[in-house]
């Protein structure tokens, strides 16, 4: 019977193996899970040496740390917790997700479980609302920097509209100046010819005004035209005779002249390169200023949106915005006097190397023979150090493959927990199969007392009708008596037996509760004095 009862158990076993390997969807909810936590940038979850529990209760502390949402509660995630501390987060998270009206409701048995159908629903909401958060605080900042900025520094198009209507005001001014300084010739040829010699610098006749249709007058004016040809031949004689007459010293002043001009010409055209530089620059500027000036509007409005908004529950909120801002502010100045220290770092080291370089070029080699012997070292010993990191390595490796103290008594107490729980189970099914043997032996027996009673109803008036048949029943019904003595008397050995048995086991169990006394007190007193040799050992070694 008991061998029965014992082959029959390993098939439920298998029936509930089988269940687990055909559930497929709770690993489909559960990868995308992950996917969705790595896709919103917690990249904790694609670590293969995390438990699929720490990647998701990892996932849903930092999605609800993101929501920037204001809870009473201690949401602290470890790796590898215990149980209790287990059980004492997922119910945290439980009762933080009605407070950020979470449209989605689960129990902290589903989260311990693994029950991954319900907790999907549960990491896409929060999820999105996380990727909500943190676009809206982007854009929050980028508008504040941006408002910042315009408090201290004025924009491209700004200036290029105030000198545009400098100039707009100026060009009328310029026309007039033009028009009454033009230049103005007579109308008659000897006042025009007289006009120009002066200009040039040659002497020139002062002419009386004529009459009008005069012939003498008009050859008058033919001759002092040839005049003033004549003495313009002469001032070109003298000039070409002058260029000539000049010495070297002129024409080296002027070859001079010459290359300082096409030097000019050439800074000229290298300055007027990097102008075209400076007005891309200034025109990619003024487009990146429409842009921030777009956005500083929307900020704007986003500021008013927010006043107007504002309530007794968003002023803690604020608070945080405007000692984030104060920190940001801090953080700029902190930059600019980096760089201003930079700077001077800078013109520190272009000092140091423009004194290096007066220097005699024999030191700077005898310098730099130095250099590359003092970096061959430099190289050895990385690669020295390189070879110790790798052994110091695998050896801490091998450290943490052996269980400390802490973690060795950890797992004694599991084992302990397991054997516990294994005995309790086998001590309690055990029961129930001497039970089912001992009620199966006394249906056995009352079945072959009552088929004993029958046949003793069925034969007794046939038996009582004849003396013979009278004697051979009694003849059978005392052998019937001697066989149900042998059996009690068998059954009364085997009581006796089994009382033996137990009073020896009884006596085993005390002996071995003792040792196990001894073997608790033992182990104590070899803490101590372990704590002990530690703390004499730390002594020795020194601060």
């Amino acid at each position: 019977m008991f061998n029965d009862v014992v082959k029959k158990t390993p098939k439920s076993s298998e029936a509930t193996e089988a269940d687990v390997r055909e559930d497929e969807e709770q690993g489909v909810k559960f990868q995308e899970i992950i996917d969705l936590l790595v896709a919103a940038g917690y990249f904790r979850a694609r670590i293969k040496g995390l438990s699929n529990f720490d990647k998701v209760i990892g996932g849903l502390t930092w999605c609800i740390e993101t929501c920037n949402f204001d809870i009473d509660v201690d949401l602290l995630f470890r790796e590898n917790l215990t149980i209790g501390q287990k059980i004492a987060l997922t119910e945290k998270i439980v009762a933080v997700l009605p407070k950020m009206n979470c449209p989605h409701r689960i129990e902290p048995h589903q989260i311990q479980g693994l029950d991954c159908i319900h907790i999907f629903p549960v990491v896409q909401w929060l999820v999105k609302r996380s990727m909500k958060t943190r676009e809206q605080m982007a854009g929050f900042v980028r508008s504040f920097a941006v408002s910042q900025f315009e408090k201290n520094h004025s924009s491209a198009d700004e200036r290029k509209d105030s000198a545009s209507g400098k100039i707009e005001n100026m060009i009328p001014n310029i026309m007039l100046v033009k028009k009454v300084y033009e230049i103005r010739r007579p109308e008659d040829v000897t006042s025009t010819v007289q006009s120009s010699l002066l200009e040039y610098g040659a002497a020139a006749h002062i002419f009386t005004d004529t009459a009008d249709g005069n012939d003498e007058n008009q050859h008058q004016e033919m001759d002092v035209v040839d005049d003033a040809n004549a003495q313009i031949s002469k001032v070109t004689d003298s000039y070409a005779g002058l260029m000539i007459s000049e010495d070297n010293a002129s024409f080296r002043a002027i070859a001079a002249l010459e290359k300082q001009k096409s030097t000019l010409e050439n800074k000229a055209q290298k300055l007027r390169k990097e102008r075209d530089g400076l007005l891309t620059k200034v025109s990619d500027a003024s487009d990146r200023l429409k842009k921030i000036r777009t956005g500083r509007k929307v900020v704007e409005e986003a500021f008013k949106k927010m006043k107007e908004m504002e309530t007794n529950e968003n002023e803690e909120k604020l608070r945080k915005l405007e000692e984030l801002l104060s920190v940001h502010d801090g953080l700029k100045d902190q930059e600019n006097k980096f760089r201003d220290q930079c700077r001077m770092d800078l013109n520190l080291l272009r000092n140091a190397v423009m004194e290096i370089e007066k220097d005699e070029p024999q030191e700077e080699e005898v310098r730099v023979i130095e250099y590359e012997e003092k970096k061959e070292n430099v190289n050895r010993l990385r690669l020295q150090l390189a070879k110790k990191n790798r052994v110091i390595a695998s050896l801490t490796r091998q450290l943490d493959d052996v269980p400390g103290r802490s973690e060795l008594t950890q797992y004694q107490r599991r084992f302990m927990e397991l054997y516990n729980q294994v005995s309790a189970k086998h001590k309690e099914t055990k029961q129930y199969y001497t039970l089912y043997n001992t009620l199966d032996d006394t249906k056995l027996y009352l079945s072959k007392e009552l088929s004993l009673l029958n046949s003793i109803q069925d034969n007794y008036n046939e038996a009582m009708a004849s003396a013979s048949g009278k004697e051979q029943f009694l003849k059978q019904f005392e052998a019937i008596v001697e066989g149900v003595k042998r059996n009690k008397t068998k059954v009364e050995k085997r009581c006796a037996e089994e009382k033996s048995r137990r009073d020896a086991l009884s006596r085993q169990l005390v002996t071995l509760v003792e040792q196990q006394r001894k073997y608790v007190a033992a182990v104590k007193q070899l803490t101590i004095e372990c704590r002990k040799n530690e703390a004499l050992l730390a002594q020795l070694r020194g601060p």
